[in-house]
């Protein structure tokens, strides 16, 4: 299947499971504004057509025979806030004439998740690039307090290593020891439902397993801040599901979370919405 052919099924089944009409353009812009910045093939990153729009309408609590664990809300907080780990004031970032970010703010503590949404094309993915430092904004700053994680919406693995070397590779610029990356790789991936063993070079994993692997990876040595760019691109339902249990753990570890999302319907899954808007573009 091409890719406008998958994209025309992929509309076609989320209207069959009664998603607003706006929202399933949205939807359908978002994955093709990722397969066109992957260049992979939809199969490849989403799966099938169907099996995708089952998660985005489960995600948004528009299946009557989802489960349980997916029509409920966000897992009861244990504690409260702590201390603020992610400070971001007045960020503001242009690609020639064209502004993409204009004074932007979020403050996430310890134990919180901040949702970042927005129509395609507002700064999503650069805003969290520039909070990981990948990417200098041209105003505004931003401090983060403790170690930061990472989780791409695409790249992030090198193709000729498989799944451990990763674990290893990452583990050792966060101080652990080879056996510690390894088995704490091995204990985040299964918690994905997900065995990393063996030796399948990451050229050779489809886009959803080498999301598990970028989301592994960005939580390995437990940093105090973990940002997440569509991290779920390429779940199947119950990885999805698993994804977001991920998130409830790390919260209630004491993270501070960001993840950028079109997914998002149900706000009480997070503490804290940050909505992006497109820049309008100025004029000498």
């Amino acid at each position: 299947m091409n890719q406008h052919g998958w994209l025309d099924t992929l509309a076609a089944e989320l209207r069959r499971r009664g998603i607003d009409p706006e929202l399933t353009a949205h939807v359908v812009s978002e994955a093709a504004s990722h397969l066109r910045d992957s260049g992979e093939p939809p199969l490849a990153v989403f799966g099938p057509p169907g099996s995708y729009a089952t998660a985005v309408a489960d995600s948004l609590g528009a299946n009557p025979a989802a489960p349980e664990r997916v029509r409920r809300a966000a897992e009861p907080r244990h504690s409260p806030p702590g201390p603020v780990r992610l400070e971001v004031r007045g960020i503001s970032k242009r690609y020639r004439r064209r502004p993409v970010l204009t004074g932007v703010d979020l403050t996430v503590r310890a134990g919180e998740i901040a949702a970042v949404v927005g129509a395609n094309g507002s700064g999503k993915s650069t805003f969290l690039r520039i909070c990981a430092g990948l990417l200098s904004p041209d105003a505004g700053k931003v401090r983060v307090h403790g170690a930061l994680g990472y989780c791409p919406q695409a790249g992030g693995t090198n193709d000729f290593l498989h799944p451990e070397e990763h674990f290893v590779l990452v583990g050792a610029g966060r101080g652990m020891s080879r056996a510690q990356a390894r088995a704490a790789g091995r204990g985040q991936a299964a918690a994905l439902d997900w065995d990393p063993s063996g030796r399948t070079q990451a050229r050779h994993l489809s886009g959803g397993t080498r999301q598990k692997l970028n989301l592994v990876m960005a939580g390995l040595g437990e940093p105090d801040v973990v940002l997440l760019d569509e991290p779920y691109q390429g779940f199947d339902r119950g990885t999805y599901l698993d994804f977001w249990q991920q998130l409830w753990r790390w919260r209630a570890a004491g993270k501070a979370i960001v993840v950028v999302t079109h997914l998002l319907n149900q706000l009480d899954r997070v503490d804290t919405v940050l909505e992006l808007t497109p820049a309008r573009e100025t004029t000498a």
